[in-house]
């Protein structure tokens, strides 16, 4: 894929998750039509995704919902 810098400002974000996630193996950024940066990985460590991130390292008590009616009462009754 190759993008210009303009585009490369904008998108930045967009462009590095592109090259590591591996759904490109490299970005190159042109100036005037001529490449002159080429984005790469430079790991090879899998990215971990953020959603569930530390699923199964955090434990809640089991009262944890013990107090919801007081809380809700507090807070000015029904949601």
């Amino acid at each position: 894929m190759q993008v210009s810098i303009l585009e490369a400002k904008t998108n930045l974000s967009s462009l590095v998750r592109l090259v590591e996630t591996g759904k490109e193996e490299s970005i190159i950024i042109s100036r005037y039509g001529n490449p002159i940066v080429k984005i790469v990985i430079c790991n090879d460590k899998p990215v971990s995704r953020r959603i569930g991130i530390a699923k199964g390292k955090l434990e809640s008590p089991s009262d944890l919902d013990l107090h919801n009616d007081e809380i809700l009462e507090m807070f000015g009754g029904a949601l």
